[in-house]
């Protein structure tokens, strides 16, 4: 299965973006999307219009528009900790992402930590 990703500011770096679209999903980054240091509700917008999830470490501020407006194809999530070594890298990113498709889980208008489903 592949996903029609929207990847946010904070988490577009190249190498992410290249193992998400060697894995099939369908992406666009927010500087492709010409979206660059626009307010997030204009990125969930084209995310709706586009039929696109959000990918993004920015948790507080699509929280809240996922609660005004749950209204979308998914915002995905994901948590940095202060211990760095806690972290997930890239490929557990993508593994991640991976592991939700194979469940079967529904995105549409969830606000999902990508964090949980590391395993």
């Amino acid at each position: 299965m592949s996903l029609r990703l929207l990847i946010d500011e904070d988490s577009q770096a190249k190498r992410l973006v290249e193992l998400l679209r060697d894995a099939g999903h369908d992406v666009i980054t927010v500087r492709e999307a010409d979206l660059m240091t626009k307010p997030d509700s204009l990125v969930l917008d084209y995310a709706r219009q586009d039929g696109r999830l959000v990918l993004t470490k920015n948790s507080n501020d699509f929280n809240i528009l996922h609660r005004a407006d749950p209204n979308h194809p998914g915002i995905l999530v994901v948590y940095e900790y202060f211990d760095r070594s806690k972290n997930m890298n890239y490929e557990t990113i993508v593994k991640c992402i991976a592991n939700i498709e194979e469940s079967g889980f529904s995105l549409t208008n969830q606000f999902i930590s990508l964090n949980s489903w590391k395993y």
